[in-house]
């Protein structure tokens, strides 16, 4: 993997808590860093802000509500305009149990913004990251996590934000064992992490959650999912901040895995394959 200096690193969620607090760390460490976040005001303020920070004035901002699927289609347009490769995506932005039930595309805002989206932009992004030699997908899952409701997904029938957020966290885990194995060949590592439990973040205490920890923690993290050489070779692997460990069950079961990966091809409208 190139020197982190030499790498253009894409953090979604990147204008508040744990991953502002990577791109500073990462930007302090001379990245080029793409920052994504929802409201084009505050990602104005927060390059301005890790510029002048850092000193480092290769720090790009872009604007998308993750909530609509169109907004993420146009995400990934917008990156791959500028930049045809990629070292590192951390798909960091999430919603929490706090949410509104439903966003832009008025489909549950947990399993769109913390499943399909990432999904969707990790997909049309491939083309850069495979750009890129010895890139790496980080995905920013949760401990919180709980089975798939596949014939209620957007939990219709009897609603419930902790367990849509708990589920949609479980899909992020499966996608990642799944399409690391089919990016194997491509040098390409996906894992995933739970950064910290109740971290002093604004998705905490907008669930009414008295914070645990520093949110440093979960940025160190995501840092080290990222860029430690020490993970070079490890992929489709879960992590519990910076400790390799087993997720909730029913990611190994590759039948659950397979129906979910079929359910959200025909939820993004994605074409099967890997292209």
């Amino acid at each position: 993997m190139k020197p982190v200096n030499e790498q253009t690193i894409l953090i979604t969620g990147a204008t508040d808590g744990i991953g502002k607090l990577t791109a500073l760390q990462l930007a302090k460490q001379n990245a080029y860093i793409l920052i994504h976040g929802r409201n084009e005001t505050k990602v104005v303020s927060v390059v301005n802000e890790i510029k002048n920070t850092t000193g480092n004035k290769n720090i790009e901002g872009f604007v998308a509500d993750l909530s609509s699927l169109d907004e993420v289609r146009k995400l990934a347009s917008d990156i791959l305009e500028k930049h045809d490769k990629l070292d590192v995506l951390i798909n960091n932005a999430g919603a929490g149990f706090a949410a509104p039930r439903y966003g832009k595309d008025g489909t549950e805002t947990r399993l769109t913004v913390n499943y399909l989206a990432p999904f969707l932009l990790t997909h049309l992004l491939l083309p850069a990251l495979k750009n890129s030699a010895g890139s790496r997908i980080v995905n920013v899952s949760s401990a919180g996590q709980a089975p798939i409701h596949f014939d209620d997904i957007m939990l219709e029938k009897k609603f419930d934000g902790v367990e849509a957020y708990c589920q949609s966290k479980l899909a992020l885990i499966m996608f990642s064992i799944d399409l690391a194995e089919q990016l194997k060949s491509e040098r390409i590592t996906v894992n995933s992490l739970h950064p910290g439990t109740y971290l002093d973040t604004n998705m905490v205490r907008e669930a009414g959650v008295t914070p645990w920890g520093k949110p440093e923690t979960g940025a160190d993290a995501e840092v080290f999912l990222a860029t430690s050489p020490q993970l070079e070779n490890i992929t489709g692997k879960y992590f519990d901040v910076k400790k390799e460990t087993k997720a909730h069950s029913q990611a190994y079961d590759a039948k659950a895995r397979k129906k979910l990966w079929e359910l959200s091809i025909e939820l993004t409208g994605l074409t099967e394959k890997v292209n």
